[in-house]
């Protein structure tokens, strides 16, 4: 490992006769999720971590969802309903918190199930509910076009679902 980059010698499969990955070292790009749509955010987050960035999301639970409360709330709790008859394992692991929620979204995003460059995406990945004293010094970023357009009783807050759903405090 020289400059922060390892060498990766080529599988038999590969056209090319060496494979660099660069692994970045840097700060943490911080997102304030603060008034994001969440699927907007979540594929500007995805696209940092597969560039090689780390990427910290604070307060996740003041990110909206487009949408009515009630529309919302009622696609959760179906959601709730979908879980295994034999053993809760082979069910969909049904998140509650507002971080755990956004990251999922987040992974859902990436390749995470088909590349090795998925698994360490999501590896360079923190949310948080709220900021924690490690990222306050450091500037926060906004992405222009994840956020809201419409007035705010458009959209649903992920706390607010979360509180629904079983997410206590």
């Amino acid at each position: 490992m020289a400059n922060g980059r390892i060498n990766k010698p080529a599988g038999r499969n590969s056209n090319t006769s060496k494979q660099e990955i660069v692994i970045r070292v840097d700060r943490p790009v911080v997102v304030d999720a603060t008034n994001h749509i969440a699927g907007r955010l979540a594929s500007n987050v995805a696209k940092l971590l597969l560039q090689g960035q780390r990427v910290t999301v604070v307060n996740c639970e003041k990110i909206m969802m487009s949408g009515k409360r009630e529309t919302q709330i009622r696609e959760y709790r179906e959601f709730l309903e979908i879980n295994s008859i034999i053993n809760y394992k082979h069910g969909p692991v049904h998140y509650r918190r507002p971080d755990t929620m956004m990251a999922k979204m987040i992974r859902q995003m990436l390749p995470f199930d088909r590349k090795p460059s998925g698994k360490l995406a999501f590896a360079r990945l923190r949310t948080y509910i709220g900021a924690p004293n490690d990222t306050k010094p450091i500037e926060k970023i906004q992405f222009e076009k994840a956020l809201i357009t419409r007035a705010a009783s458009n959209y649903t807050p992920l706390a607010e679902i979360c509180r629904v759903i079983g997410w206590t405090e």
